[in-house]
C-alpha cells in the first residue's frame, strides 16, 4: 500500500512556523500481512488508503507539533493499530520552508515486532 499525501498543517518550532499553516507532503509506503486477502469486497477487511489518509488527516487537523519526529511518532501509533500492518516506511516533508530547497524532512521506517 503506498500513498503520497499533500496536507496545509501547523508545523515547526519557529514562531512564525505557528501562525501560518504550511505544506506538508506525506508519502507513506506499508508493508501488509502477506496472507491478508479480501473477504467478499468488503472494504473492512482489508488494509484500506483511505483511512489511513483519513486519519493523517485528522492528527494533522487540530494540533501544532514541533517536530516532524513527533508527529511521524503520532502518525505509527495510529497507523498500527491495524494488527494487519507490519511495516511502514514514513517520509514527511515540509516543502516551503527552507529557500533553495524543494523541501527538507525526515524518513523513519518501524516495523511491528
Amino acid at each position: 500500500l503506498i500513498t503520497d499525501l499533500t496536507l496545509q498543517m501547523s508545523i515547526g518550532i519557529h514562531d512564525f512556523e505557528k501562525i501560518k499553516k504550511q505544506e506538508v507532503k506525506f508519502n507513506i509506503n506499508i508493508d501488509i500481512n502477506p496472507s491478508l486477502a479480501p473477504i467478499k469486497e468488503k472494504i473492512n477487511s482489508i488494509v484500506n488508503y483511505e483511512t489511513v489518509i483519513k486519519n493523517i488527516t485528522k492528527l494533522t487537523e487540530n494540533k501544532h507539533y514541533q517536530l516532524l519526529e513527533s508527529l511521524a511518532e503520532d502518525i505509527f501509533f495510529e497507523l498500527f493499530k491495524n494488527s494487519n500492518i507490519q511495516k511502514i516506511n514514513l517520509k514527511i516533508e515540509k516543502t516551503q520552508i527552507i529557500k533553495n530547497t524543494s523541501s527538507v524532512g525526515v524518513e523513519i521506517t518501524k516495523k511491528r515486532l
